[in-house]
């Protein structure tokens, strides 16, 4: 049986990119892993003669027929019957399952660091991934029966896919088909203007979809990876279009798509960006304080803003939300920062300042093999193998509609991954001033996804110890991008509270409450206690002195 399209574009929207593959990994990190791998073998030969010994001992087994081993009931690739019933591709199955289980328990065995043993794993995960007997036509018993009820047509489309990929896709399998979507019409539709623009960015202020909106504006600032619509994707996911019906004033700032001209731009002109940007929509909404939202790396760019505000000693932020974001990220969170490496980060820092900016290809391919089962080897079965095209699925065409990063930018971000400079004990000048959130004494309300491999929620719980002012965290169910859109009346919506903040993340879970419904309800009534009074929705967008410059979602978009 093969996967379905749908699930398989289901499982990739899960690792949608994001800040972690600002660094990717170099071909050096995997043989110095490898190299480390040999070294443990050498000092240590035991383990490994005794995984050789039951590895020659499985394959006997195997080929007398009386193996018992057999994939995981929940692995997709394996779910085609031929498997259990055919004795050849049951052995080749079985021979490829007996390597996994004695390389995974020779590292066990081996008393690597800790550490040693997460990249051993991960560099043995990759290379017996991509030895899947799933992954070659004759090994794929669903693509060969597949071949031959298609009289070979599906090799065809299989390869006219490949080559596809190859003029079109940089060689990589393409996720989705695209061809459904448009934005600003079935995508970012949400009716709006243009009422700032500048070269760096533009204000969108949405259309009130209430007779009375709350005094408070609300300014949501996305991330520099990817476009500004993940916020308004489609009219049913769209967080905007919730917003906006419970009555409050919605600004989205859209970047612009950065080329090598702009290589220049840093978190510093971001921040002076943001607050000309906040400056305008006090202006427009007449108010003298307005909310904001960052999620991902729009979250980290607000949290600089929000210190420098606190520097200058302006107040014009009552309260801000922050959505999947790592400001105090460390090596260990996941299995690919024991990759990076100083080497690994100063080789990343020169490669975008030689071209200017890091390409959003560059950005998608790097992730790409961090997921390499998610993201590629589904995608080589599905469209050469099988011939099949991608689903087409409103997430993955906002994440392969990627954008570029100016080099100063993801100069700056590595430094933030480097030095740890959101830490109280750090000291690091920023536009003049000493970054320090604890003097950021708002209120907060964090979110986090419980199966975000991307910003991983115990990562981003370290963000509570960082702010000064209240802070309630909520932990979403599914992972990254999808944690977020979660709007009401979703059955599989699903939160975790606790208004206790332990020290450590696994106690503050231990003590959590789930509640059955859309996080987005709860955001609501916090938000709409710090939103102030209400009035009359404005009549028109903009004012005098911002008047629409053009229709939602604007011109960066399409940059």
């Amino acid at each position: 049986m093969a996967t379905k399209p749908t699930k398989i574009g289901k499982q990739a929207a899960q690792s949608t990119t994001a800040v972690n593959s600002l660094v990717g990994f170099r071909r050096s990190e995997i043989v110095k892993s490898l190299g480390m791998m040999a070294g443990y073998a050498a000092k240590q030969p035991k383990p490994l003669a005794k995984h050789i010994k039951n590895y020659a001992g499985e394959l006997l087994d195997i080929v007398k027929g009386s193996s018992e081993l057999a994939p995981h009931p929940r692995d997709r690739r394996f779910q085609d019957t031929t498997w259990a019933t055919n004795g050849l591709y049951k052995r080749g199955l079985q021979s490829w399952l007996a390597m996994k289980r004695e390389l995974d328990g020779w590292i066990e065995d081996s008393r690597m660091h800790p550490a040693d043993q997460t990249r051993a794993r991960f560099v043995t995960g990759l290379i017996t991934d991509a030895l899947a007997p799933t992954n070659t036509l004759l090994g794929n018993p669903t693509a060969m029966k597949r071949l031959f009820e298609t009289g070979g047509a599906s090799l065809f489309k299989g390869l006219q896919n490949a080559y596809d990929d190859l003029r079109n896709n940089g060689g990589m399998p393409s996720q989705v088909d695209g061809r459904p979507f448009k934005v600003g019409e079935n995508l970012a539709n949400s009716k709006g203007a243009v009422v700032f623009k500048t070269e760096m960015l533009e204000i969108i202020q949405y259309q009130p979809k209430t007779e009375q909106v709350y005094k408070t504006p609300l300014m949501v600032i996305p991330p520099q990876i990817n476009k500004f619509y993940a916020t308004d994707l489609t009219p049913d996911k769209s967080m905007v279009r919730f917003l906006t019906s419970q009555g409050y004033q919605v600004f989205a700032i859209s970047w612009r798509n950065p080329t090598r001209q702009h290589a220049h731009w840093g978190l510093e002109e971001y921040v002076t960006a943001l607050i000309e940007a906040s400056d305008a929509v006090l202006k427009i909404s007449r108010s003298p304080r307005l909310n904001v939202t960052g999620a991902c790396s729009g979250g980290i760019t607000m949290a600089l803003f929000l210190s420098e505000l606190a520097a200058r000693g302006d107040n014009r932020v009552n309260a801000s939300t922050v959505m999947v974001s790592v400001l105090d990220g460390k090596k260990s969170d996941s299995e690919i920062g024991l990759f990076v490496t100083d080497a690994a980060i100063e080789g990343a820092r020169r490669h975008s300042r030689k071209k200017g900016i890091l390409t959003g290809g560059e950005l998608g391919r790097s992730f790409a093999w961090m997921r390499p089962n998610d993201l590629i080897w589904n995608y080589v079965v599905n469209n050469y193998l099988l011939g099949e095209s991608p689903p087409p699925f409103d997430v993955l065409y906002w994440n392969n509609d990627g954008t570029n990063l100016p080099a100063q930018l993801h100069s700056d971000y590595l430094d933030i991954f480097q030095d740890r400079r959101f830490r109280p004990d750090k000291t690091v000048e920023f536009m003049g001033n000493n970054i320090d959130l604890n003097a950021v004494t708002q209120d907060c309300f964090m979110v986090a996804g419980i199966t975000d491999h991307i910003t991983p929620w115990k990562a981003c719980y370290r963000n509570i110890r960082l702010f000064g002012g209240e802070v309630e965290f909520i932990l979403s169910n599914s992972g990254h991008l999808q944690s977020l859109l979660n709007p009401p009346g979703n059955p599989k919506a699903l939160y975790y509270t606790n208004a206790e903040h332990p020290p450590r993340a696994d106690r503050w879970l231990e003590g959590a409450k789930p509640v059955n419904e859309s996080w987005w309800l709860r955001w609501n009534e916090w938000l709409s206690v710090r939103s102030g009074e209400m009035k009359a929705a404005p009549k028109s967008l903009g004012n005098k002195a911002y008047p629409p410059l053009s229709q939602a979602p604007g011109e960066y978009v399409f940059t």
